[in-house]
């Protein structure tokens, strides 16, 4: 009965957007059950039972990805002092598992080229501690702001910098410990830099990383929380923004030039995950074919630690996705590359 009043939910177009890339509806019936998810800061395990008693719940631990939280969909964290104070953040442990994926060691140089709106971020400066620098990128000014916004009140801004910049076209300039208060990688309150980013210097001198997230534009149809966002703005906006054949065509002209460009910015021996939270596969293995056919020196790579994890296979090799079926976690499409030497 459950499944048949959210499928009545759903408009007629939109379950025929569905129908026709082999998803099941039921997945939107789960939105009452799936869990939210928290990460907490390294050093603040031992406030578990604090923080537990001022959200007035347990917090479950998630026994296969280490720092992560589960807490019942309707509890609230935002109004909580250990919200307040950055000793935690909401993030999917979906999205935290495509992180994970990148195998993250100390000192790499990490580059996310959809950087907004900031989690990933934060867990990507978690993991690297006091080594290595990141690089986030992110085409929306006022996004990458809030970005920013977050990075300071987690305090983890000072081996980071943000760039307003297409993700198709951006290249890395090098990173420099004691910036030029003039340059574009000055920092800006707490360390963090948020600047537009305008090509300034040959290709030969700039710098590759180890690590690239590629977490691309999509439909957002794997997402839950979203889909449920077009009740209030209007199933003609999903129309608009999800089904409409020409918005769909043009992203995964957007995601392959992401992904291209996200491989072009890796150094040899490096390793990029691609991801996005639509379940279609036109978004997903459809990319990732078109561009190892494209990329010779591309291949993709199983991940680490992912049998523990509540995933399924993907239609390609070594490729995974998450649904609230599944894995309750939003939807998401994610796969490893490395970059042989050339």
């Amino acid at each position: 009965m459950e499944e048949e009043a959210s499928n009545a939910a759903l408009p007629d177009g939109f379950l025929d957007f569905l129908k026709a890339n082999g998803l099941d509806p039921s997945i939107y019936a789960e939105s009452h059950s799936t869990p939210r998810y928290i990460r907490l800061k390294p050093g603040c395990e031992g406030q578990i039972e604090e923080i537990e008693g001022e959200i007035k719940c347990k917090l479950e631990k998630v026994d296969w990805l280490p720092g992560f939280y589960a807490l019942p969909p309707d509890v609230q964290i935002a109004n909580s002092n250990a919200y307040r104070e950055g000793k935690m953040y909401g993030i999917d442990a979906a999205s935290g598992a495509a992180v994970s994926a990148l195998n993250i060691s100390p000192g790499d140089h990490v580059l996310d080229l959809c950087a907004a709106p900031g989690a990933k971020l934060c867990l990507v400066l978690d993991i690297l501690g006091d080594s290595g620098s990141v690089t986030g990128v992110d085409v929306s000014s006022h996004r990458l702001a809030a970005c920013r916004t977050m990075l300071q009140k987690y305090a983890v801004g000072n081996r980071c910098r943000l760039f307003v910049a297409d993700g198709t076209t951006f290249s890395l300039v090098p990173m420099r410990i004691h910036s030029d208060p003039k340059s574009c990688e000055s920092a800006l309150e707490e360390n963090v830099t948020f600047k537009e980013w305008t090509s300034r210097r040959p290709w030969k001198e700039r710098k590759k990383a180890a690590r690239v997230l590629v977490d691309a534009e999509c439909t957002h149809d794997g997402s839950i929380k979203h889909v449920q966002k077009f009740e209030h703005w209007g199933w003609e906006t999903l129309q608009r923004r999800v089904l409409d054949a020409e918005r769909s065509d043009s992203l995964t002209v957007l995601q392959l030039k992401l992904l291209t460009n996200g491989f072009r910015l890796l150094k040899a021996g490096g390793l990029l995950v691609y991801s996005t939270c639509s379940l279609t596969v036109a978004q997903n293995e459809d990319v990732v074919k078109q561009f190892l056919e494209e990329n010779p020196f591309a291949e993709l790579q199983a991940i680490d630690g992912a049998e523990n994890w509540p995933s399924k296979n993907g239609q390609l090799p070594n490729t995974l996705r998450f649904d609230p079926l599944t894995s309750k976690t939003s939807g998401l499409f994610v796969a490893k590359f490395s970059k042989l030497a050339i």
